[in-house]
């Protein structure tokens, strides 16, 4: 389900659109639908990287969530890379829609040193970025 067609577009404060994606920005959350067929590295990953940056700024940490409305692939090795370009960055949620969308996010999941980040829904992906963000000592 896309964000717009969901519960919490109501939450969405901002919204920007460019070749790699969609990026709605709520309170200290942002959730990114990546298009249909990108392949994403370390090459585009600024076209979404800096819009991220500019919102939140330095100030404070916040949470992604990668919204799998469409079929897209990863670039598992840059991971690492294009996390430490997200400054403030403090949790990530993926959410599945479909067979092949849940395995990516399992597999991203292996990739990642937090908890869990793999989620069925966007309002549970949410809410846990959410209170992640939340128990963090930087979100004050």
């Amino acid at each position: 389900m896309k964000i717009l067609e969901s519960d919490i577009s109501n939450q969405i404060i901002k919204f920007v659109e460019n070749e790699v994606g969609s990026i709605f920005f709520l309170k200290h959350i942002a959730v990114v639908e990546i298009n249909e067929g990108v392949h994403f590295d370390i090459n585009n990953a600024p076209k979404i990287i800096d819009e991220l940056n500019f919102y939140f700024k330095d100030s404070k940490a916040y949470g992604v969530v990668a919204n799998r409305i469409n079929s897209y692939s990863v670039n598992l090795v840059h991971a690492l890379s294009i996390k430490k370009m997200a400054k403030n960055l403090f949790a990530y949620g993926v959410v599945g829609h479909d067979l092949a969308g849940k395995m990516n996010a399992s597999i991203e999941n292996g990739f990642c040193t937090s908890e869990k980040i793999d989620y069925d829904n966007l309002l549970e992906a949410v809410n846990s970025v959410s209170r992640k963000i939340k128990k963090s000592a930087a979100f004050f």
